[in-house]
């Protein structure tokens, strides 16, 4: 992968993030068209840790907040209320347990469908089928969704929920942001409280999943997929760059106005897609044009 290459993957994992258009779906399309290949399982999760740090930029002061009243609830005396180490009555230091909670479908999934991740889910046929579908799902958790709850409202059964959401999206063409914000919307929370979740749920199984594509890779081939580590650190690069600018405009976005723009978007791409893979412009096996 070229310099130039790596930069346009960059922009379009930074632009794609936080939408709820499927980055990987993005990066799986754009790769192959740039670079004749998919750029691999691997290149995707550590250009994530870079959008990921523009999510821990942007929420620092969220995080801290959350951080230290879990370990204050932890660490506290309580006496005989055990619920209160919890988060009882605390509902920041509820928030990192629901945010736990939330990360476990992904983590135990992502471990049990390791291969099917990296090799038989990133077929376009399956990219496209699921961006029509989530992209349906998407508009009618928008149209019908109560949007009366906030983020203080989580429960342990909306966390799992949201969770869940967030482990589809290791298909390609879902959208991690696309299915739990759905999946917020369906469960009655605001736009931006749905989306707020979403990303502070997202911190720890991105960048569990970046270091563990990472780890991986240290014991064997170098080269991230058809990347280099040179490209990839400056496709990581650019991507947090423009990620934050995306994130911040993406949240002002939905608090005012619905996600139709993004569910005409899907449809759009997938359509897209079809004719470039019927024309044989684009392999739906993520192995055919190695």
């Amino acid at each position: 992968m070229s310099t130039w290459e790596a930069i346009l993957l960059g922009l379009v994992q930074g632009f794609t993030e936080f939408l709820p258009v499927s980055s990987s779906a993005q990066l799986r399309i754009v790769g192959e068209l740039v670079g004749g290949a998919d750029p691999g399982a691997l290149f995707t999760a550590v250009t994530q840790i870079g959008t990921e740090v523009a999510v821990l930029l942007y929420y620092r002061r969220t995080i801290r907040t959350i951080c230290v009243a879990w370990w204050t609830s932890l660490r506290g005396d309580h006496g005989t209320d055990r619920r209160a180490r919890f988060g009882a009555h605390d509902v920041d230091a509820r928030m990192a347990w629901y945010i736990v909670i939330g990360s476990v479908p992904i983590v135990v999934l992502g471990v049990l469908f390791d291969d099917a991740i990296e090799t038989t889910l990133r077929n376009l046929w399956i990219t496209v089928v699921t961006l029509v579908i989530f992209g349906v799902l998407l508009d009618l958790a928008d149209r019908y969704g109560a949007r009366s709850r906030q983020v203080e409202d989580m429960t342990t059964r909306r966390a799992l929920g949201y969770g869940f959401a967030q482990a589809l999206a290791l298909i390609p063409g879902v959208s991690r942001s696309g299915g739990t914000i759905t999946a917020g919307l369906a469960m009655g929370f605001t736009r931006k409280a749905a989306a707020d979740y979403s990303f502070l749920l997202a911190v720890p199984a991105v960048l569990g999943s970046g270091f563990y594509e990472l780890a991986k890779a240290a014991g064997g081939d170098p080269a991230p997929g058809s990347a280099g580590w040179a490209p990839t650190l400056v496709a990581t690069v650019v991507a947090f760059a423009l990620g934050y600018v995306v994130l911040i405009g993406f949240l002002k976005i939905v608090s005012t106005y619905s996600y139709k723009p993004f569910v005409y978007y899907r449809y759009g791409l997938a359509a897209v897609v079809v004719v470039l893979l019927l024309t044989g412009v684009l392999e739906a096996d993520p192995g055919a044009g190695a």
